[in-house]
Order: C-alpha cells, then structure tokens, then sequence
C-alpha cells in the first residue's frame, strides 16, 4: 500500500486560528507552536513516538485561558487524522500501548473504528504544569478522539508525579496509534466484518 497519508487543516474561530500539516508515515519530526510550553512539549512527543510529522502553529486567545487553543488543536489534529487515514483499508486498526514513565504506569487502547468514544481516568493531578491546565489533557483527549473517528480509553494505572502522568499518556497514545496505523500485510481490506469502518 503506497497511498500517501497527509493531511493539511485550517480552523479559524473567533477564539483559535489554527494551520496544521500532518504526515502519518513520517519520522517523528515536529514544529509545533501552541503558545503553550508544556502542551508543545506533549506535541512534540505525541509526534516523536507516533513516527508522524506534525507541523502546527496555532493563534489562540490565551489571555483568556488555554482551553480553546488545547481543545481546538484537538479538533483540528482529529480532522486531520480522520482525512489522512482515508477508508482504513490495509490498517491493522486497533492499538494498545502500556508506557512506564519512572514511577508512572500509563495504558492507552484505541480503536480506529468510526465509533467516537473516550474513556479517561488521569487520577489527581496537579491543577497546573507550567502554563497548561491539567483539565485540558481530557479535553483534548476527548477533542482529538470525536474529530478522529477513534473510541480512546486512557487510564493510569499508578503513579505520582503529574508531569509523568500526562507525558506517559501523550506516549502511549503515540504508540498506540503508530500500531493500530500500520499497515497489515495480511489483509489489505477493511478491517471489519461489516466491510467498512
């Protein structure tokens, strides 16, 4: 399977302005400029451990909060996966990923099955890294898996710290994308019964 899997999106609203360029079958190269610190560094992994190309440069009315900027990215970012996924033909289409971060269990398990669904249990966690609002992880969670086409459970098993918490699920969810992404040299269909996704 040759198809290229790229996508490009713009998404302008009164609150965000966003432009984003995705490859899925890059790298692990990413520009990533959310005006968020912390949130481009779970970017950046997200992208690292995923093995896409992310370029992405978002405008949002931080003044006010980080909630549009994060949870518009979502937005964007899951349109950009439902359109370079394309009719899923050829993909192995689930993944699930366990990802220790020192003290930190992280699981992640997905299913690219046109059925938007998340479940998500992130435990306590600090009110604030840096600049970014630990609410929004579930946010953009929630944001990227309904515009993806993806049902997303998430949960950490164990852990402490609230740096490792977020950044151990931004990895996992790499991983388990780049695995339910890959192609299956068995069956280069659609991945389902019903003969469509």
């Amino acid at each position: 399977m040759n198809k290229v899997r790229t996508a490009s999106v713009e998404r302008k609203t009164a609150e965000t302005s966003i432009k984003l360029i995705l490859n899925l079958d890059g790298c692990g190269k990413g520009a990533i400029h959310s005006g968020i610190g912390f949130f481009d560094h779970m970017l950046n992994l997200l992208t690292a451990h995923g093995l896409f190309d992310l370029t992405l440069a978002c405008d949002g009315d931080l003044d006010v909060d980080g909630h549009h900027s994060v949870e518009d990215i979502g937005i964007a970012l899951g349109d950009a996966f439902y359109q370079a996924i394309g009719d899923k033909a050829g993909i192995c289409r689930y993944g699930t990923f366990y990802l220790p971060m020192d003290e930190t269990l992280a699981l992640v398990s997905l299913d690219i099955s046109g059925r938007p669904y998340l479940v998500y249990d992130g435990g306590e966690m600090a009110p604030m890294i840096g600049g970014f609002d630990t609410e929004l992880t579930e946010e953009f969670l929630r944001a990227f898996a309904v515009h993806a086409g993806i049902t997303l459970h998430v949960k950490i098993l164990y852990g402490t710290n609230s740096h490792h918490k977020i950044e151990a699920i931004f990895k996992a969810l790499g991983h388990a994308l780049r695995h339910a992404l890959e192609h299956d040299p068995r069956n280069s269909g659609i991945p389902s019964t019903k003969g469509m996704l």
